[in-house]
């Protein structure tokens, strides 16, 4: 059936039946994901043209040669290539005198200099010295990288004038790099990243993947940083704005960011300086968001780290009585948790101790599966 595959659809990759360890079992019947301590024994193979699904099924990794031997080449030659990009090791980020392996993963913390964002807006409005006290809070907790925001992105926020967020942000950042925290800058605008960065941010996290301005690739190109590119459906004012809704949501998002990430390496970004998110709860439903958290491990196929942001969405309200944000602490570290399980090299989240905690846990699980014998 795979060969009769039109050579002009599209392939996929999902690491699937995990394991704790490859010990024991026959050579070349399990693959690690990237550098981490994920192994697993077989692919998911899905193959699309447009709107329609041509294929799936499940691969062992012991029989994907075979498999690819048997494919039409433009086919073949993409297949290897994901595989290839599941197992490469997911190169550090080096941001300065800092570095951030990805060798188990990594905590990113949420901090928000806005009025209005829908967890913990107006927290640390106004009050420079008191976000900066929550950053070194966080990073003392064991975050790897703090992220400002001065613009919310929540469905339908107002949108706001560029100067004035640098001016929520930049006195926040100057006071967490001047002490040596590893900051990054969470905005869609050219000007904020370019006032962020010359304050001591070292990273752009932009939820437009770098569309939402016209000179966003050139800042981040002219300032050879790390870039993370989010999926949203809109690079408009209102990133959740979704008009012409998903063929497929898992695919469909990997599709727009291997096409930024092709982007930016053609500007001239290094792929070791890009992490992509995919963007849960970004203009997707609760079935979108729940497609995207089981099918995580398929962003892998990108080869680069993948970032997951799943603290107090909306999806962990929708399946607890319509919790409201502040009391969604439970889902959201059931989520990090889970992300950590499927591959992912970061965890975005509000709670750094609780966070810090389960994914302490998940390391000290995974360790004493690859060590039991």
């Amino acid at each position: 059936m795979l060969s009769q595959m039109p050579a002009d659809a599209r392939l996929y990759l999902k690491p699937t039946w995990f394991v704790p360890s490859p010990m024991g079992l026959p050579d070349g019947t399990a693959a690690r994901m990237g550098n981490g301590l994920i192994w697993f024994q077989a692919y998911e193979l899905t193959v699309r043209k447009g709107r329609d699904r041509l294929a799936r099924v499940t691969v062992p990794v012991a029989e994907l040669a075979d498999m690819i031997a048997g494919l039409p080449e433009p086919l073949a030659r993409r297949a290897q290539q994901i595989a290839a990009n599941i197992s490469a090791p997911r190169a550090p980020l080096t941001l300065g005198d800092r570095t951030i392996r990805f060798d188990a993963p990594q905590l990113m913390a949420i901090l928000n200099v806005t009025p209005d964002s829908f967890s913990d807006g107006g927290k640390h409005a106004d009050d420079p010295q008191a976000a900066a006290d929550a950053g070194f809070a966080m990073a003392a907790a064991g975050a790897a990288l703090v992220d400002v925001g001065g613009e919310s992105t929540r469905p339908r926020a107002a949108t706001i004038w560029e100067g004035d967020e640098i001016a929520r942000v930049v006195p926040v950042i100057e006071r967490l790099a001047a002490a040596g925290v590893a900051v990054s800058i969470d905005t869609r605008k050219a000007a904020v990243m370019e006032a962020a960065l010359a304050a001591g941010a070292k990273v752009i996290n932009d939820v437009s993947a770098l569309l939402h301005d016209a000179r966003a690739m050139e800042v981040a190109v002219k300032a050879d940083c790390p870039v993370i590119l989010m999926h949203a459906p809109s690079a408009g004012d209102d990133p959740h704005d979704n008009v012409a809704g998903y063929a497929d949501v898992v695919t469909d998002v990997f599709d727009m960011l291997e096409s930024r990430i092709d982007a930016c390496m053609a500007a001239g970004i290094a792929r070791g300086r890009i992490m992509i998110d995919p963007g849960l709860g970004f203009g997707k439903s609760l079935a979108d968001n729940l497609a995207l958290v089981n099918d995580l491990a398929i962003f892998q196929g990108l080869g680069v780290p993948v970032l997951f942001a799943g603290s107090r969405k909306r999806l962990i309200g929708a399946l607890s009585n319509e919790a409201p944000a502040s009391h969604r602490l439970g889902g959201s570290i059931a989520l990090a948790f889970r992300a950590a399980q499927l591959g992912a090299q970061m965890v975005r989240v509000h709670d750094v101790p609780e966070s810090v905690q389960a994914l302490r846990l998940w390391r000290g699980l995974a360790d004493a599966g690859l060590s039991a014998v």
